[in-house]
């Protein structure tokens, strides 16, 4: 389970969940400042990846969850409670429409972070603060009424069918999937704000736009529309890694410290290039 101890006491702890490009390019950052609490499906990756922080001289601890089940999160929320709680957690992992899967790319993409975040609300100390990695799908599109009311209750055991039902066969799609999810993402940032605020921690989603990651280099081929979408970005360029990494170390620092409840685009403006006249 574990890659190595933590062995500093003054260091406070952020949990990022997801060991993939993005998530290791967040660790990285954190574990200027932090011990990294890895945690991943897959338990080699997150080993291996926990190893390479230890390398590069940062601590780390490397946990297999499955951020769908239960049981596996609360073994996460478990060891993080052994090691002191938690001053960061970062919320990156999801599945891409490639997944091709409507109730998977729903319940990783969704449920998953929300049984994150809630198992990991009690850990939460003054300052605290969770971020979780939401995209710019979620500007482009809205749920509607029905829809919305649906997304309002993440952890809702019939929430893929009941959408699913909403939607019909011919809308209940990977890319709805995808869009709902990361609608779902922005209103459980609103909609915990205030429980977190209860511990003096915060809550807050954040949305990459057009980012250079190893899962959305392969997203060209699979999407003509993802090219389409690039030749309108106002800047010219996809985002890097380490553009995210720079906001959510904003977002976790106490510069940040009055921003709850809300959502950070970051996509170097392409949402409005999309959908102004």
């Amino acid at each position: 389970m574990n890659s190595t101890p933590i062995t500093r006491s003054d260091l406070p702890n952020a949990v990022v969940v997801g060991a993939g490009g993005l998530g290791m390019a967040i660790a990285r950052r954190m574990a200027q400042q932090h011990r990294v609490i890895l945690a991943d499906i897959d338990e080699t990756l997150a080993m291996r990846q926990a190893a390479a922080l230890v390398d590069e001289g940062g601590e780390a601890l490397a946990v297999q969850c499955d951020v769908t089940d239960a049981a596996s999160v609360a073994t996460l929320a478990g060891i993080v409670e052994e090691n002191g709680g938690f001053r960061a957690l970062i919320h990156v992992a999801g599945l891409s429409i490639a997944a091709n899967d409507f109730r998977a790319i729903l319940n990783v993409n969704l449920r998953g972070p929300a049984l994150v975040a809630a198992s990991l609300l009690p850990l939460a100390s003054p300052g605290s603060c969770a971020v979780v990695i939401s995209s710019m799908a979620a500007h482009l599109s809205q749920p509607d009424a029905v829809a919305h009311q649906l997304l309002s209750e993440p952890l809702h055991n019939d929430l893929t069918d009941l959408l699913a039902e909403h939607l019909g066969p011919d809308s209940a799609t990977p890319p709805t999937a995808y869009a709902l999810s990361k609608s779902g993402l922005l209103m459980l940032a609103r909609h915990k704000a205030a429980e977190w605020g209860q511990r003096g921690a915060r809550i807050v989603s954040l949305s990459p736009g057009m980012i250079a990651t190893p899962m959305g280099r392969g997203a060209y081929a699979e999407s003509p529309n993802k090219a389409r979408m690039f030749a309108k970005s106002p800047l010219q360029r996809e985002g890097a890694m380490h553009e995210i990494a720079d906001a959510v170390e904003f977002l976790i620092s106490p510069r940040a410290a009055f921003i709850s409840g809300t959502d950070l685009l970051v996509d170097g403006g392409l949402s409005a290039a999309l959908t102004s006249p």
